[in-house]
């Protein structure tokens, strides 16, 4: 079977912190792209601290985005740092970039510099809420995007403060996006021989992906509120507590009501005037919840989950990250794949959420060590050896 590495011989440039510009950039590197990880030489990344939970040191959170990565750790406030990557940047075939807004034109790394000196570069930002608007120099985070886009306010249990969505799908939102972009770019170079602008940010990430709530304002006026795990347009569409275990159950059109109710053994509910069509159901919802629990308590949710399952119904039992971790389907499909690490024994990464031709894309190596590559890097660019040690002796870089 053919090893797929679509994007293998091309140069990423990686100056990106937290999680969505190295989310992008570990995509691009499973891809097959050769992706220099530009760090600080003190700290490295910002996510290599974000615990606990930490694995031998290293941030669980920057395990998980930065696998297949070469790290060059080098001061960008250092003029020869800096020149290091322009250098660098001259041979690159994608530049990303995460910096606070406005930093990268201030370090002489923004986008017009770069792509004079190297027009086939396609360079990627990745900022918060924008190139443009009254709020493009602000800052970002995933959680403050949740706030701002909309989604707290609509996640929750109902008649309480809203709440955060448990995992950073913002920032993962928005890596997937500026790889779409990259890749997007690239092919355009191969048609015009010149590079692009690629802009993304979480803001509108964020709104991407409430992209119906806003249509059913636009439409109504609409303001969805926390609604707990129901599906606000559809009913039955949410978890129900069984004798043992929760059960989510998706009756996502009037069929497959007809089907919840001969599996729980009230075939009148789906001739009930109250619960005929999906918006009666949804009008009343509250009703409908309370008479299928009534029946629902007779058995435990994996009982359930067989015979909804065999009647063709849409049903999955609530599950925990560790449920996950040992789940037969995670196993089935490889979604767990092992790295040699130099100091973390048994190291397991999250694969790539993608297969070509029935084989999965995988990470090539492991996420690397603050530095781990640094020398090599700059030999590539063509850095003497001696001149190296004198970059080091200043603590402009670390290897």
């Amino acid at each position: 079977m053919t090893h797929h590495q679509p994007l293998a011989g091309m140069r990423v440039l990686d100056v990106t912190t937290s999680i969505a510009g190295p989310y992008c950039a570990q995509t691009l590197a499973a891809l097959g792209a050769d992706v220099v990880k530009v760090e600080r030489p003190d700290t490295g990344d910002d996510g290599r601290a974000w615990g606990p939970p930490f694995w031998e040191g290293e941030g669980a959170i920057f395990l998980s985005a930065n696998a297949g990565k070469r790290s060059l750790a080098l001061s960008l406030r250092d003029a020869r740092g800096r020149d290091a990557v322009l250098r660098l940047a001259d041979r690159a075939d994608v530049f990303v970039q995460s910096l606070r807004p406005g930093l990268a034109e201030e370090l002489g790394l923004g986008p017009e510099t770069l792509r004079a000196r190297n027009p086939r570069l396609v360079y990627c930002s990745v900022g918060a809420y924008g190139h443009v608007g009254p709020l493009a120099r602000e800052p970002g985070y995933d959680a403050l995007m949740q706030a701002a886009g909309g989604l707290i306010s609509m996640t929750g249990e109902p008649g309480r403060p809203g709440v955060r969505v448990g995992s950073s799908l913002i920032d993962m939102g928005t890596g997937m996006w500026a790889a779409l972009g990259v890749l997007a770019a690239l092919l355009e170079r191969e048609r015009t021989g010149r590079g692009a602008v690629v802009d993304v940010s979480l803001y509108e990430t964020a709104l991407g992906y409430v992209g119906y709530h806003l249509v059913g304002y636009l439409a109504d006026g609409t303001i969805p509120a926390g609604q707990g795990t129901s599906f606000p347009m559809v009913a039955p569409y949410q978890v129900f507590p069984t004798r043992e275990g929760e059960l989510m159950i998706a009756g996502g059109n009037d069929r497959l009501f007809e089907a919840i109710c001969e599996v729980v053994g009230a075939p009148e509910l789906a001739r009930d005037p109250r619960f005929r069509t999906n918006p009666d159901r949804v009008r009343n919802r509250e009703e409908l919840y309370d008479l299928l629990v009534e029946r629902l308590r007779a058995d435990d949710a994996s009982g359930w989950h067989r015979r909804l399952t065999a009647a063709g119904v849409p049903a999955a039992p609530v599950a925990d990250v560790a449920d996950v971790a040992t789940s037969p389907q995670t196993e089935a499909l490889g979604l767990l794949q092992p790295l040699a690490h130099p100091r973390i024994e048994d190291l397991r990464l999250p694969a790539v959420p993608l297969s070509l031709d029935g084989e999965r894309v995988s990470h090539r190596s492991p996420p690397p060590t603050v530095g781990e590559h640094t020398l090599e890097v700059l030999r590539e660019a063509g850095y003497p050896d001696e001149e190296i040690r004198e970059l080091q002796q200043a603590g402009v870089v670390r290897a």
